[in-house]
């Protein structure tokens, strides 16, 4: 069954402090979908996400090479920038399956263009701009029965 939670993000460390959160309960083979405009705060969600999962190299966004790959946190995070995809069949060409269905947590920016190829147990995480400049609104549907909430 499927939770909708909404949270707001008051600034860059609410941010952080709810990526880190969320990164502490993802497990091999979870994929993150974010949705969201441009500027609304994807990349930064991942930085923090990627932090939490020990990675301390530099998180950019793959926006030109569709998906980087950190393998030195306590799981491999798969960073994809879906936003110059035209054709879900190019995520075929990518190999995106071994990916999501693989050992490592998949964050998926854009994830809104290909959500015909995102998994049905995937955390979606839409993000809105909120009442002044840094606020931010998180709305999370989570489909499995026991993990992450917004709480």
């Amino acid at each position: 069954m499927s939770k909708i939670r909404k949270i707001i993000i008051k600034n860059e460390e609410d941010t952080r402090a709810f990526g880190l959160e969320l990164a502490g309960r993802l497990k091999p083979g979870d994929v993150v979908a974010l949705i969201g405009d441009l500027g609304t705060g994807k990349t930064t969600l991942t930085k923090s996400i990627a932090e939490g999962l020990g990675i301390t190299g530099v998180i950019t966004s793959p926006t030109f090479t569709i998906v980087q790959e950190y393998e030195e946190g306590r799981i491999p995070l798969y960073h994809f920038d879906v936003y110059r995809i035209s054709d879900p069949e190019e995520m075929y060409e990518l190999g995106y399956e071994e990916y999501f269905f693989g050992q490592g947590v998949c964050v998926v920016e854009w994830a809104d263009l290909i959500m015909e190829l995102i998994p049905e147990n995937s955390i979606v995480i839409r993000i809105g701009y909120g009442e002044n400049e840094e606020e931010r609104i998180y709305e999370i549907t989570e489909d499995r029965n026991n993990e992450y909430t917004g709480d």
